[in-house]
């Protein structure tokens, strides 16, 4: 007997519920970072070479800490298959401190453009700097906050081999590491886009 091809709403209803609101926040986050790029796209440059323009060095720096953060973050599954929660405790530690370098480097990036006479006030374009990034740390930032809760939980687990053997079976854990990774690495991925647009764009 042949099996019926399940339909993408099927496959949205057989979803976890926690898989279903992950999504669904990654798709309305998504619509937002596209209609504020668009309309950052939408205005005019200005002459930001006038003002000294250069592409914030903090902003540089905060890409590649990134890139670093999507390979510490891509272990923390494997450790999980390998029964190593020492191991992905350690990676999800060093995704947290990873992102939270990011963010400082942001807010110096800011201070950087501030430097060059690039606020709020001055032009459209520049302003978009500040919102752009700015939206992105919020986003990446409740993703630091659930890191704190996982690494909490982790250091518990640690000291109980009962729980420790729990957690290695329980199906929702994965799921749980698998959400993290995924909306992780999509932050990741927002980031790099919106950083090769300011870079084209000035």
């Amino acid at each position: 007997m042949e099996k019926t091809k399940e339909t993408w709403f099927q496959k949205i209803e057989n979803m976890h519920p926690y898989q279903t609101l992950m999504y669904l926040g990654m798709f309305g986050s998504g619509l937002i970072f596209l209609f504020m790029t668009l309309a950052f796209l939408g205005t005019e440059p200005g002459n930001m070479d006038a003002v000294g323009f250069k592409m914030p060095k903090s902003f540089i720096l905060s890409t590649l800490i990134i890139l670093i953060s999507g390979y510490t973050v891509s272990n923390m599954l494997l450790h999980y298959k390998e029964e190593k929660i020492k191991k992905l405790k350690d990676s999800l530690l060093t995704t947290f401190f990873l992102g939270l370098c990011f963010t400082v480097l942001q807010f110096l990036g800011w201070k950087e453009l501030t430097m060059m006479g690039i606020d709020f006030r001055g032009l459209p374009s520049g302003s978009f700097l500040y919102v752009l990034s700015g939206i992105h740390i919020f986003h990446l930032g409740g993703a630091m906050i659930f890191s704190i809760l996982m690494i909490y939980k982790y250091n518990k687990i640690e000291k109980d081999e009962i729980q420790h053997l729990l957690m290695l079976t329980n199906p929702y854990e994965r799921m749980r590491i698998q959400l993290f990774t995924t909306y992780w690495h999509f932050m990741d991925m927002i980031w790099i886009v919106l950083f090769l647009i300011f870079v084209l764009r000035f």
